[in-house]
């Protein structure tokens, strides 16, 4: 199974600094632009299915790269963005003066009540490659979801259940692409991470990343 991990283009929360999660919001001009360059990069490569969380900015993403295939985008929530609770909607001043006790914390693992607990994030990894491996063994794979997800994917990958003793060590751009291949033994094999070589023809389309 070869699988394609693409984040998606800037969206309006990117642009301002706010903490997304589950919250929704649409892509800006630029991640509009950035969606259609990364479509442009797939329009010669072999896909067997495209899935995408279900969140605008995700889909809208997807959808440049729908654009040059024969298929269909399958929606997919188990693609969402780690959830944040009652972060999401927030600039990061406001995360700081409301909650102080988590400014040493990863967002993703802030522990706040509310928020996608590192169990549950396991679960959601381990269901999510279950799923594909027993649906797409032998397929060419392309998930658009994004920057926090799909870094604790990667470190899942890497270290299963162990994954959150890992030092978060992957940076996922807007539109940044990662290949992963599982061999027949399903061994998991690493192409590269974090492509944007895409964004970098003609006017450059790089948005800052965004961490958390």
């Amino acid at each position: 199974m070869k699988l394609y991990l693409i984040r998606h283009g800037q969206s309006e929360a990117n642009k301002k600094g706010i903490i997304q999660g589950h919250a929704n919001f649409p892509l800006t001009t630029l991640g509009k632009k950035q969606a259609v360059f990364v479509g442009h990069f797939f329009s010669d490569v072999h896909l067997d299915a495209i899935y995408s969380s279900d969140l605008d900015r995700a889909y809208e993403t997807a959808k440049g790269i729908e654009y040059h295939h024969p298929l269909s985008i399958r929606s997919w929530d188990q693609l969402r963005e780690v959830g944040l609770g009652p972060l999401e909607g927030k600039s990061r001043d406001q995360v700081k003066e409301e909650f102080p006790q988590i400014s040493t914390h990863s967002l993703l693992l802030s522990g706040v009540e509310g928020s996608e607990t590192q169990e549950e994030i396991t679960k959601r990894c381990r269901y999510v490659l279950d799923q594909l491996y027993a649906a797409h063994q032998n397929n060419t794979v392309a998930l658009v979801s994004h920057g926090g997800f799909l870094s604790i994917l990667l470190m899942y990958m890497i270290a299963g259940e162990s994954w959150h003793k890992l030092t978060r060590p992957f940076i996922i751009g807007n539109t940044g692409i990662s290949h992963i291949e599982y061999d027949e033994n399903e061994q998991v094999k690493f192409h590269y991470i974090n492509r944007t070589s895409h964004l970098e023809k003609g006017e450059s389309l790089q948005s800052s990343t965004v961490l958390y």
